[in-house]
């Protein structure tokens, strides 16, 4: 399979409160060739994946409104859910990022998201990745 074609068939959810970050990280996926949708909070992470979709990544704020980071993915994988999971937060505290990991996380980076983090987090599920 060609990498291009990996890309193509990934989805992936971007879960920020922060309408800015949400939109470079979804442009950043989009210019990777990853389909993905964006929601505002854990909750809304959560609700989506309640009524029937599915994504193979999803990437993670820890601090939200509502519901935060922690709170959803704890949630998500007590509903069987098994997507890839990355925290992408701005903290850098080890016991936070720890508490955050603990939570049921594949992966932790630290925002924002780079070509060069997507890429190393593609590569991790598909080692012949090489980003466009």
């Amino acid at each position: 399979m060609a990498s291009e074609d990996l890309a193509t068939q990934l989805t992936a959810l971007v879960v920020d409160d922060n309408m800015m970050n949400r939109k470079i990280h979804q442009t950043i996926l989009k210019n990777a060739g990853v389909k993905n949708h964006g929601v505002g909070n854990g909750k809304e992470a959560v609700d989506i994946h309640c009524y029937g979709q599915s994504f193979d990544l999803i990437f993670m704020d820890m601090d939200m409104p509502i519901m935060n980071g922690i709170e959803a993915t704890k949630k998500l994988r007590s509903m069987g859910i098994c997507s890839k999971i990355v925290g992408v937060s701005s903290r850098y505290i080890e016991e936070e990022i720890q508490e955050f990991m603990e939570a049921g996380l594949d992966d932790y980076q630290v925002k924002p998201l780079t070509n060069a983090k997507l890429s190393s987090i593609l590569q991790k599920i598909n080692p012949n990745f090489t980003y466009k």
